[in-house]
């Protein structure tokens, strides 16, 4: 079986370098000998890294290619994660969202089916992305999202034809491998206490960083935690991580982890620690699949969607409503309490990975002959 996969990967973000990973492993677990291409920014990289075919995914090259290869494939995957929104500028054909739907457009003049996959969807605000997703969404075969506000969404726009099924991130199926690459790196004398953290820029927003900082100093001072940012966008969080940084009592008792390492390795480091207080999806993912309990700064609609599932949510905030004092107590209460709260989040997580390899089985019923 030939299969075209499309998202947003070779540009160096964590969470969605785990998708396609998890993916093309469970695939090649699922099917027979697949033949995989993916369209990614970086294509020699992504080729080398996953051993599949893969061409450049921007319209300036390979257009031919990327007609060939629609031509020949059996099946389009358009997914997983967050592809179809506006949140930054929609033009005519600019943006994320005109991008992966006329990628569809292209699939379906080819004569090839499409599946939406483990997709979240929204926000889309535009009146132009309405009417993009109403006429494009619509010529997908078949659509699986990660959760059920993604699935409500779509027929709020109106995308009714295709059957859709509420499943859960790909990466609730992320085939681990043992790697302590991030954790050796830091050369930690003590390992017992530590703290993952995560944070992002999101447009001007900045309050976050200030109130980040003063709960992880009380943490320090509270229960002599090792707080450890995890950069999951490169250069972006780091950025972000040294604006926590500058606003700590305590900065010289964290540390953080390099930019270049893989999703894996990230995975195996976030499994090792003790609580995840954090911003970035998949650094949350990462923490549920690990059972390791998480307070989540929510800033769009699927963190929620995630902490709900994984039974985090009343500990943790919507972005622009942190309150200090409350979430210090909430992490004490974790800490504290672990053993309880990691048996909840596991239970959760297992729930999330049966639904996640359905993702896999549904694609099998639907097109594999």
């Amino acid at each position: 079986m030939k299969i075209v996969i499309s998202g947003f990967y070779g540009l160096g973000n964590t969470g969605d370098e785990a998708i396609l990973e998890s993916i093309v492993d469970n695939l090649r677990g699922e099917l027979d000998s697949p033949e995989i291409t993916v369209f990614s920014l970086s294509p020699e990289e992504t080729a080398r890294t996953h051993q599949v075919k893969s061409i450049y995914r921007g319209w300036r090259h390979q257009f031919g290619d990327k007609i060939k290869a629609l031509r020949e494939a059996d099946l389009l995957v358009s997914g997983g994660g967050g592809l179809l929104q506006d949140t930054y500028p929609t033009k005519f054909i600019f943006g994320p969202l005109p991008y992966y739907l006329l990628i569809v457009f292209l699939a379906k003049l080819c004569r090839t089916k499409v599946m939406f996959f483990s997709q979240g969807i929204g926000p889309i605000t535009s009146t132009w992305g309405k009417i993009l997703m109403k006429i494009f969404a619509n010529m997908a075969d078949f659509v699986t999202v990660r959760d059920q506000y993604s699935k409500d969404y779509l027929l709020k726009l109106g995308v009714t034809r295709p059957k859709t099924v509420v499943t859960s991130d790909i990466v609730f199926a992320f085939k681990k491998k043992e790697d302590d690459a991030c954790l050796k790196s830091l050369e930690l004398s003590n390992t017992d206490n530590l703290v993952a953290v995560s944070v992002r820029p999101w447009f001007e927003k900045v309050k976050q960083f200030e109130q980040i900082a003063s709960i992880l100093d009380e943490l320090i001072e509270a229960r002599k935690i090792t707080p450890v940012f995890v950069p999951m966008e490169g250069h972006h969080d780091v950025n972000a991580s040294q604006k926590v940084l500058e606003k700590m009592k305590h900065a010289d008792k964290c540390v953080m982890l390099g930019e270049k390492f893989t999703p894996n390795q990230y995975l195996n480091f976030i499994s090792k620690c003790q609580l995840t207080i954090g911003m970035r999806l998949h650094a949350l993912i990462f923490s549920t699949i690990s059972g390791v309990p998480h307070i989540g700064l929510s800033y769009d609609k699927k963190v929620e969607s995630l902490l709900k599932r994984s039974g985090m949510w009343e500990y943790s905030a919507v972005l622009e409503e942190i309150n200090e004092e409350n979430l210090t107590k909430n992490a004490i209460t974790l800490l504290d309490n672990r053993d309880k709260f990691v048996q909840i989040v596991k239970n959760n997580a297992e729930t999330m990975r049966v639904d996640a390899i359905r993702n896999l089985d549904l694609l099998k019923e639907h097109f594999v002959k």
